[in-house]
């Protein structure tokens, strides 16, 4: 049987979806294949490697976070941030909805799977504003870019949420014996905004980037994404007959979506800069001192004198050619001001190791 337009009766009957038990009949859709369960503790885990992809999902999600958290001056870091929030909590829930950590037969599954389906349309749509964002249609990081990104997520999550439950509970003429309506909502959206988005990141890429790597990321996350579809609609019991029920398609599902939030991460990485104002560089600054009492202008002539010409140019490593008496120290000390260390710019103006003005010690004789 193929797919059919507002039906779940294939797709769930392949795929053990989170709304499948709400929808078709009042027992819901049962897959032919699934992944085998496991006993833990005495409870029952159902898809245990689905549960290990949604919490290598959470993992990686939350590092992704903390990376682009670090990029403060990133174009659309505010904006692309909140779809990996999103991603987070869906990745969350979904574990304990595909677990049966929550069971199917509690009442409260029905109001957590029309939260669940309400946060993947809305994720969907944050995707797909962040998609104009690299447009600068707003600026960035304003007011009005946040806020349009959080109103639209919010509103669709609010029809979502709406359309779920309605369907799930049988009320304002919803029905799960035909949700067309959430068919639309679960199936037909996300496919909308990720071809919106593909679209509009190839036309950025060629109008306005001069690098064409990202456009390796685009069709790796793109073919990441297809092949999980695919794998999960179309050959989940293929799979999971194959490999005697490990593992079904909803395992590769998200994995492969997972893959595919990656690659959108990588995208955005890959276009972005750090545009800091004060930013510290790989090599060390170069500080030149200039300090005026060492300056001809400081009133000392030239000459042979203790009062030597101190110009600003170190010619020589005695500094002005005026070596320290024979046996004080090494004229070749480490310059510490202006290329003159501290014993020879004390024996320039004639203080010794002995003595006043010839030798003397500090402080220096009179008329200085």
């Amino acid at each position: 049987m193929g797919i059919q337009f507002g039906s779940f009766d294939s797709i769930c009957s392949t795929a053990a979806l989170v709304i499948c038990p709400l929808i078709g009949t009042d027992q819901g859709i049962e897959p032919s294949c699934y992944s085998r369960n496991v006993d833990l503790g005495g409870t029952l885990i159902f898809q245990p490697s689905t549960c290990f992809v949604h919490i290598a999902a959470i993992i990686m999600t939350i590092i992704m976070i903390l990376h682009i958290r670090s990029k403060y001056t990133a174009v659309g870091r505010k904006e692309i941030i909140m779809l990996f929030y999103m991603y987070l909590v869906i990745a969350f829930l979904a574990m304990f909805l595909d677990s049966g950590i929550i069971p199917t037969a509690n009442v409260s599954y029905p109001w957590f799977a029309a939260i669940y389906t309400g946060l993947v349309a809305s994720a969907y749509c944050c995707l797909l504003v962040n998609a104009f964002v690299g447009f600068q249609f707003a600026e960035d990081g304003t007011p009005v870019s946040l806020w349009l990104l959080r109103i639209s997520c919010f509103v669709v999550w609010a029809v979502g949420f709406f359309v779920a439950i309605a369907t799930f509970k049988q009320f304002a003429s919803f029905s799960f014996t035909k949700p067309t309506a959430l068919w639309v909502v679960y199936l037909i959206w996300p496919i909308i905004c990720v071809a919106t988005y593909v679209v509009s990141q190839l036309i950025l890429v060629f109008r306005t980037l001069e690098d064409r790597w990202p456009i390796g990321d685009i069709v790796f996350g793109t073919a990441f994404y297809v092949i999980g579809m695919v794998l999960l609609f179309a050959f989940s019991d293929t799979v999971c007959n194959a490999i005697e029920h490990y593992i079904d398609g909803l395992f590769f599902q998200e994995l492969c979506v997972l893959l595919a939030i990656m690659m959108v991460y990588k995208y955005w990485d890959s276009i972005t800069r750090e545009d800091l104002e004060f930013s510290v560089g790989s090599k060390a600054t170069v500080w030149e001192v200039k300090d005026p009492l060492l300056s001809a202008s400081a009133g000392y002539p030239a000459g042979g004198s203790a009062r030597g010409d101190y110009s600003e140019e170190d010619v020589g490593s005695n500094y002005g050619g005026y070596a320290p008496p024979p046996g004080f120290g090494n004229n070749k000390t480490a310059s510490l001001v202006g290329g003159v260390s501290g014993t020879q710019l004390y024996n320039q103006r004639g203080y010794g190791a002995g003595g006043r003005g010839g030798g003397g010690g500090y402080p220096p004789a009179s008329g200085y």
